[in-house]
């Protein structure tokens, strides 16, 4: 048995059983997850709100509904507690393997595998452990992805940048040295969190201002028709 075996096998199930939705599979994956954290015991117990977040559940009913479903269809077996401090016990299916070890027991290759998808050294988030030493452990990675866009890496990088939206680059070298010199800060003082929006924000305002500014053909044409004098006077005419 293996976490790439396991996996596969349950998507070919997935894929040729209609009476599953996305739900469903969401929730069985985070309860995968779940599994494969507990070295692939034979049962494990698992806490409904950190189910919840990982599949992406809004409502109880919807989840209580999902794994009705999931353990009537011999996905898993469900049993349910009645203890607010100790989570549901759930024992998941081994589906369409036959060459696989008798579960519960040590295994180093496996020991191996569940490490590398679930490392110990990793910390836990949202660890809770209640008073009957049963640990409801969350999977759940919160950590934000860093932007690596705050600023450029060098001039060269702008002006690549606004040739790329077919500008010019002179306005990529003012767009460069009037943030260089702000230290890439905005007008507040805060720091500038995506530098090629701002760029682009750059631009089109360029563009607008161009335009507002660009003169009327059509208007200068009358102005300068209005300045020329087309009409022969007669002065001797009487007043």
């Amino acid at each position: 048995m293996n976490y790439i075996k396991l996996l596969n096998s349950a998507f070919s199930a997935f894929y040729f059983d209609d009476r599953l939705n996305p739900t469903h599979i969401s929730l069985y994956m985070a309860l995968f997850q779940e599994w494969n954290s507990s070295r692939f015991a034979e049962d494990f117990f698992v806490n409904r709100r950190d189910l919840m977040r990982a599949a992406k559940i809004g409502s109880k009913s919807t989840y209580h509904r999902c794994v009705t479903d999931l353990n009537s269809w011999n996905y898993l077996t469900y049993f349910p507690s009645n203890n607010p401090y100790k989570g549901s016990k759930i024992k998941m299916s081994i589906i369409g393997t036959s060459d696989e070890p008798d579960l519960g027991h040590y295994d180093p290759k496996l020991e191996q595998l569940a490490e590398q998808y679930h490392p110990i050294r990793e910390p836990v988030v949202n660890q809770h452990r209640p008073t009957s030493g049963q640990a409801l452990v969350s999977t759940i990675n919160n950590n934000k992805q860093e932007n690596n866009n705050k600023q450029p890496k060098a001039r060269q990088a702008v002006l690549d940048f606004f040739i790329e939206k077919n500008f010019d680059a002179n306005e990529g070298e003012k767009f460069f040295d009037h943030y260089e010199n702000k230290d890439w800060k905005t007008s507040d003082g805060k720091a500038i969190r995506d530098w090629k929006a701002l760029a682009v924000n750059w631009m089109d305002r360029t563009e607008l201002f161009d335009q507002e500014n660009r003169p009327n053909k059509k208007q200068a044409y009358h102005k300068e028709d209005n300045l020329r004098t087309t009409k022969t006077k007669d002065y001797g005419q009487p007043l």
